[in-house]
């Protein structure tokens, strides 16, 4: 424990601080603190840099860009890869692992090692990798990299060692999966086809043992030649050539027929018994035309044959539809028998598997549902009833429905809120799921001890707002709110007014601010409104209020300290009320007759709203002069004020929503009166014409990233072109460094005409606005992306009726202080270190009739009013963080306790002040992937990882910390990558993930009968030891692959000791000491071949000078 004493003179102990209180470290204005102040102030620091250390926990949402997928039919394990090296483990809710190939190569297939608790994955680098899956984070104990081919397939038959490879050349190897070697035993393809054939068969396509005969291999190559290879024998027992290209083969579990999927749309089945042409050949969906031909169709690119007891067999395949039938959706098409059963599917399929009772393929499968995985989505069908009902997801696989453009993150929620939340949505959910069980039920997972409510909210490209359980590292949605129900829906053939301004997606979602005590949540959208919400049980009938605020930069004077010398104080709101507005104009006025309009209509009429979240108040910014409204910047909402403030390049509004008034709408030089630092020119809006959708060009140099992080990640379009955005933050980073150096210089008088100066933080706070205050009062905290804070106290009345009828009095005072770079986060600390939390109203329903003998008040909790003598006087201190550094202060006094310059080279993206192991830090996140946490108020270092190599937009704008040492950020367009910065969290995250194995027993092969056997053919069974073995077929080329040794770890080869992963291990060690051996023996077998040599020799002369000889001359 460390503690730190400070003297309140203006010194910092972090980096000197001018005691003169220069604009650099306090006030501008005002008269030296009259306010009682300790002499001495006592925080005794807790965290420590041991305290600290950045680990992934948990990735929830669809797999991006997925590739292949896998089931373990025992242990009831999917796997699905992706294209950029990911791996997904899926089992019962809970059981949700993510793994990642370090080489970002593509995963082209996976095979389970079906209940022995590994998994091979083949990617698009030609390795082959070995997962260990006996421990909670897989890890790769063997690697197999080939050098001169390209793996096309896959097959591990089940309980087998030995995995077959194909490759593009046409060529099959054999890898045993224990020591992870080559076999010297190669199926070439020259050897596979016949010697008259005159062009290469293709690539290998498929590889299956046969179930009637494990000793036999199918191989089929692309161009549509199927070779049935006999593996003792290492000839072909027979050849098909078929004028059509081959994408799969699926078996009758008998083995005396198989069914091939062709590039033609058709399905042919092939008999063993003759193999010169198939006995049936099917198109799906191809009609016979009137000249007796067949209509073109496009491929099936997989097919299953599954057999049921019970009924007819089971033939499932996606693709196939004839040509057409053009703009129809991806299809998966289910025959049983005579019926033809047709799924259509949202998104392109990618793959899909039919899940069967038994692992034996010689056994009836009875298929019970079909696991289809599509470019986005992931369904499961239900094969065991008759109308084909889709499993209910319980994964949260639609994160990404409509595109994710800000998040939230919410730990340490009131408990009372997500069972609410749940249920409330529960009665939106819909129906027509089977009702049979989640078929992916495996791994075990249980809720850790240290757990508490945690909420994230999603905002998304259409309007919708969505609320998720993440309690536990697990996600469940809870609520789904669409803000889009507010407004009125454009007109067939009129865009409406937001045509110019948004395109694609008006109702975007940029910011969130939500309240959990209150549950009063606020949401940004791109059109330049506010959409205000309270929660309720039950349903309502009302008209939604509507505000529109003018937010503008007409000024075209030279502005200097003496050219404004009063305060402007604002008493009477009616005075900055809106006035009447014109009816707006239709879609096609022209931009410069477009004044006091907003973006979008809000239903002006009685709307019946569910019970759940209700929109109370709509405040949205005017077109002025032609002009759109710029872009909300930042927002802030405090329920026990009852005010809602929001800010943008242009200025500052602030909004009483109980009383449905604006308070204060100034723009930003209006709020500094004679307190500005800057000399500066204002612009009007008509000389610097700003695009319509507030996306602006990352060039646009004073644009704080809170604005960029704000941004919809669709295209939006302007009044001249169209804005997409950039991928990676290069060139906002190099053009604010720029920027940065530009505003800065101490030899620039005037800030350059083009300067906007956008308020990039507003928080609400019992604070002191004033160096002379005594007491705390209610206190806007305003930033701005120029490093100037600006502290506008209120008077609020206290009594609840007065509340409801007078003014709030909202008065700037010119309270500056400065920083470096765009301001982007408030906190604020007691005396003895201690977080400060807002003031809040507790919730209460507005739609309960009040009960006339017992009227019910608002309930405030952390609100001093300035009238209370109770409230107390010491004072605070307060923490701010921007772009470059951060600083504390002492307030009232104003004085700098502590600087400290987070970075140099780069910029801050994101900043928090959160709680951690029962004390509070501030974490920061830089454009250069830095994780970094400083201690409070010492802003000393605690942590600073470069985390991530690379950033770009997308992270920037949805990476949020949040308290007990987690934080989220969205790692692709379709997941969110939760981690944790603490070291206590990483320490007990082992025991928080679920388990993947299971000890089950495999279940035994059935009795086939003495009869059914002899007359089907038992299956016959074979050593594949005896083949593929070193004895057998020697060594494989080492120049056709590599071994690489994995990184297992010690936890992982512990927890595998009576399993595969143990024999995996013990394989290696006998490998390395066979190896030794070998080594010697060679040297043995070399020295007998030299005394060999030796014998032959002289044996020779003795011959020669004997072979005349008679025998009695010996």
């Amino acid at each position: 424990m460390k503690k730190f004493r400070k003297v309140l003179d203006g010194l910092t102990t972090s980096s000197p601080v001018n005691p003169g209180g220069s604009p650099a470290c306090g006030s501008a204005a005002g008269t030296p603190s009259a306010a009682p102040t300790p002499r001495e102030i006592e925080i005794q620091e807790t965290l420590m840099s041991e305290h600290f250390q950045i680990c992934k926990t948990v990735r929830h949402g669809f797999p991006y860009q997925p590739t292949a997928l896998a089931f373990d039919p025992v242990q009831k394990i999917l796997a699905v890869g992706s294209r950029s090296g990911g791996v997904r483990l899926l089992g019962r809710p809970g059981v949700d692992c993510h793994c990642q190939h370090e080489s970002g190569a593509a995963v082209l297939q996976l095979q389970f090692l079906i209940n022995e608790g590994a998994l091979v994955t083949a990617c698009a680098d030609d390795t082959l990798h070995l997962w260990n899956l006996r421990q909670r984070r897989p890890a790769i104990l063997h690697s197999l990299k080939f050098n001169r081919e390209r793996i096309t397939f896959c097959h591990l038959p089940f309980q087998s060692k030995w995995l077959y490879v194909g490759t593009e050349r046409g060529n099959t190897h054999i890898v045993n999966i224990e020591s992870f070697v080559l076999s010297g035993y190669v199926i070439m393809w020259n050897k596979a086809i016949e010697l008259s054939t005159k062009t290469h068969p293709g690539p290998v396509v498929h590889l299956s043992d046969s179930p009637k005969d494990e000793g036999k291999l199918l191989i089929g190559f692309e161009s549509g030649t199927i070779v049935m290879w006999d593996l003792r024998a290492k000839r072909a027992d027979f050849r098909i050539y078929y004028d059509e290209a081959i994408h799969s083969v699926s078996w009758h579990h008998e083995g005396r027929q198989f069914m091939c999927s062709h590039s033609d749309g058709s399905l042919s089945m092939w008999n063993m018994r003759n193999t010169a042409k198939p006995f049936q050949v099917t198109f799906p969906h191809g009609k016979t035309q009137r000249d007796g031909r067949k209509e073109s169709c496009k491929p099936i690119l997989k097919v299953e044959y599954k057999t049921s007891r019970n009924s007819e067999a089971f033939v499932v395949f996606s693709g196939g539809l004839s040509y057409d039938k053009a703009g129809r959706r991806p299809t998966l098409t289910i025959m049983h028998g005579k019926a033809i059963t047709v799924l259509e599917m949202d998104y392109p399929i990618v793959d899909f598997l039919v899940l069967c009772d038994t692992p034996y393929l010689n056994e009836v499968q009875e298929p019970y549902a079909v696991v289809v995985l599509l470019e986005k989505d992931f369904v499961v069908v239900d094969l065991t009833q008759s109308n084909f009902p889709i499993f209910e997801n319980p994964y949260p696989m639609d994160i990404h429905e409509s595109p994710v453009t800000c998040t939230a993150y919410f730990a340490d929620c009131p408990p009372d809120i997500i069972p609410v939340l749940y249920s409330i949505g529960a009665k939106h959910k819909k129906t027509g799921y089977s009702h049979k069980e989640w078929p992916v039920s495996g791994g075990t997972w249980t809720v850790g001890s240290q757990t508490y409510p945690e909420i994230i909210v999603t905002g998304h490209a259409d309007g919708s707002i969505k609320f998720w359980d993440a309690t536990a590292i697990t996600l469940q949605m809870l609520y789904k709110l669409k803000t889009s129900k507010v407004f009125e829906k454009p007109k067939s053939g009129d865009v409406g007014r937001s045509g110019e301004l948004v395109e694609e997606d008006p109702y975007a979602v940029q910011m969130i601010s939500w309240c959990p005590q209150s549950r009063i949540f606020c949401v940004v959208g791109i059109s330049a409104h506010v959409i205000l919400y309270r929660f309720s049980k039950h349903d309502a009938n009302t008209t939604i209020t509507s505000l529109e605020v003018r937010l503008q930069c007409e000024m075209e004077d030279v502005i200097s300290p003496s050219d404004t010398e009063n305060t402007p104080c604002f008493s009477d709101p009616s005075g900055l009320s809106p006035q009447p507005q014109p009816p707006s104009p239709r879609s096609n006025t022209p931009d410069s007759a477009r004044d006091s309009i907003p973006c979008l209509k809000v239903k002006d009429r009685m709307i019946r709203m569910p019970p759940g979240y209700q929109a109370e108040l709509v405040v949205q910014l005017l077109w002025i002069d032609g002009e759109p409204p710029q872009q909300i910047t930042s927002l802030d909402l405090n329920s026990a004020y009852g005010l809602l403030a929001l800010g943008n390049c242009n200025g500052l509004a602030v909004v009483d929503y109980l009383q449905k008034t604006v308070l204060l709408c100034m723009n930003t030089l209006e709020l500094y009166g004679s307190a500005d630092p800057f000399q500066r020119l204002t612009r009007s809006p008509r000389k610097n014409r700003q695009s319509t959708s507030g996306l602006t060009e990352l060039s646009d140099n004073q644009v704080s990233l809170d604005l960029e992080r704000s941004k919809s990640p669709t295209s939006v379009k302007g009044p001249g072109r169209k804005l997409s955005l950039p991928t990676d933050l290069k060139t906002d980073l190099e053009s604010r460094e720029n920027s940065f150096s530009r505003s800065r210089s101490s030899s620039v008088s005037s800030i350059d005409r083009e300067t906007k100066e956008a308020v990039t933080t507003l928080q609400f706070m019992e604070s002191y606005g004033r160096k002379s205050d005594t007491l705390p009062t209610p206190c806007l905290w305003v930033g701005t992306s120029l490093g100037l804070v600006l502290i506008i106290p209120m008077s609020i009345p206290t009594d609840e009726q007065e509340r409801q009828e007078d003014p709030v009095t909202v008065a700037p005072t010119g309270t500056v202080l400065m920083l470096k770079g765009s301001i982007l986060r408030f906190g604020f600390l007691d005396c003895g270190g201690a977080l400060i939390h807002n003031p809040y109203e507790v919730w209460r329903d507005q739609q309960v009739p009040d009960d006339p003998d017992r009227p019910r008040k608002r309930k405030l909790v952390n609100f001093s009013p300035s009238s209370s003598q109770e409230a107390s006087g010491d004072g605070h201190l307060a923490v701010v963080c921007s772009e470059r550094q951060a600083k504390v202060f002492f307030m009232p006094s104003q004085a700098c306790l502590y600087v400290h310059n987070i970075t140099e080279s780069s910029f801050v993206l994101r900043a928090d002040v959160v709680s951690v192991c029962n004390s509070v830090c501030l974490a920061c996140f830089c454009a250069n992937g830095h994780i970094m946490t400083l201690s409070l108020p010492s802003l000393r270092p605690l942590l600073d990882v470069a985390y991530l190599p690379l950033t770009d937009m997308r992270i920037a704008r949805t990476f949020c910390f949040t308290n007990g040492g987690q934080a989220l950020y969205l790692c692709s367009p379709t997941e969110i990558q939760r981690i944790t910065y603490s070291q206590e969290m990483c320490d007990n995250l082992q025991e928080m993930l679920g388990e993947l194995f299971t000890p089950i027993e495999t279940p035994e092969a059935q009795n086939r009968g003495f009869l059914k056997g002899f007359f089907s053919g038992n299956a016959q069974t074979f050593d594949r030891e005896e083949l593929f073995g070193e004895a057998a077929a020697g060594k494989a080329s080492r120049s056709l692959a590599q071994h690489i040794p994995g990184q297992g770890g010690m936890e992982g080869m512990k927890a595998a000791a009576g399993g595969v992963v143990g024999e995996l291990a013990r394989a290696r060690i006998a490998l390395d000491e066979r190896g030794q051996r070998l080594g010697e023996l060679e040297e043995r077998t070399a020295l007998m071949m030299t005394s060999a040599e030796t014998f032959s020799k002289h044996a020779h002369e003795l011959m020669l000078k004997c072979k005349d000889k008679k025998w009695y001359q010996f």
